[in-house]
């Protein structure tokens, strides 16, 4: 079908040309700077979401302005500073997070029609700057990838919340598509058992057990109704299938939390430093919630972990890599896409 364009009208032709897809990687943020003040601005956007702390009311704004933002940037500020891509001047999840994007763009290159970019929910490259960056290339339809394995309010969610509030400013919408989450996915699984099964294949010791990390949430969340505990278990059960395992030898446990209320259970910490006083002296672990290595898995596991382990008796550990933009992590991101896709290309 040919389209007739009114002669002189250069924005109307743009417009009816535009068939071009966008495809945007999402994951959860990172300070721009390694410093208190970077640390200080990244905590204040994530904590003031209502999807991450649901009790945004006033005893919270105090705490959260009057006793976090001021005492806790300079103490996370030393944790990125343990791991930041000086290089770069960059965390590391932006490091790898843009490599996902390079090479998932690479992988589909001849799919000349699609762009790939990426972006963060919190801090740079921003949710909304980079929908606007793949509008202007002319890119009518968005399918937006959250590279979150287990589905959760507090991460899948937001970012739909902040996909929509972007597109609510827009006068000409591209058609939206998100993707689900890929928790039991048999790419997935096979990717993760590929991954872990090679660095083992390295280690210089063999593991008595393995520890599946997940970040933690509260446990009013999950009674609430969000379903990231049963698909955590659900990941880590087909973990275990695959790999021939029981739940002695991978040990779901949940990380990172945060204030006084009750989290998702068994603690991370909790259990490795149980596991070292009950006589467990090597250990590795795996952190199947994440799909690119960042502060929680590279200083709280790697190094904090670590040294919990150690101190209280133990003597080998290892962090297993998340699957960042290795061979087997890209091919879950390419299956996952080229899915997700079909309609449209």
């Amino acid at each position: 079908m040919t389209t007739v364009i009114p002669f002189g009208n250069a924005k109307a032709a743009q417009a009816a040309l535009a068939q071009r897809v966008g495809v945007l990687l999402v994951n959860l943020g990172t300070p721009d700077t390694a410093d208190a003040q970077g640390v200080r601005v990244y905590l204040k956007e994530f904590l003031s979401d209502p999807r991450v702390i649901e009790d945004q009311g006033l005893l919270w704004k105090l705490i959260l302005n009057g006793i976090i933002l001021r005492i806790r940037p300079a103490r996370k500020a030393r944790d990125y500073q343990k791991i930041w891509n000086v290089e770069r001047g960059e965390s590391p999840l932006k490091t790898i997070t843009r490599s996902q994007a390079e090479k998932l763009a690479a992988a589909i290159a001849d799919r000349e029609h699609v762009v790939v970019d990426w972006a963060m929910r919190y801090g740079n490259p921003s949710i909304r700057s980079r929908i606007e960056a793949l509008a202007a290339q002319g890119c009518d339809r968005l399918l937006v990838v959250p590279l979150y394995p287990q589905y959760s309010a507090a991460t899948s969610a937001t970012v739909c919340d902040e996909v929509f509030r972007a597109l609510a400013d827009m006068r000409a919408q591209p058609a939206l598509r998100v993707s689900p989450p890929y928790y039991n996915d048999p790419d997935y699984i096979e990717a993760l058992a590929v991954s872990m099964s090679a660095h083992l294949a390295t280690l210089p010791f063999q593991p008595e057990l393995i520890v599946a990390s997940f970040h933690g949430m509260p446990q009013k969340y999950v009674d609430k109704g969000d379903p990231y505990y049963a698909q955590c278990v659900a990941t880590t059960e087909s973990l275990r299938r695959r790999l021939g395992l029981d739940a002695s030898k991978l040990v779901l446990t949940f990380q990172s939390r945060f204030g006084n209320d009750e989290w998702l259970q068994p603690y991370t910490d909790k259990t490795i430093e149980k596991l070292a006083k009950d006589g467990v002296k090597r250990i590795a672990v795996v952190t199947p919630g994440f799909s690119a290595d960042c502060l929680e898995t590279l200083e709280e596991i790697a190094q904090e972990n670590a040294e919990i382990f150690k101190r209280n008796g133990g003597e080998q550990f290892a962090a297993i890599p998340c699957l960042n933009d290795s061979e087997p992590g890209m091919d879950v991101i390419r299956q996952l896409v080229l899915r997700e896709l079909q309609g449209w290309i």
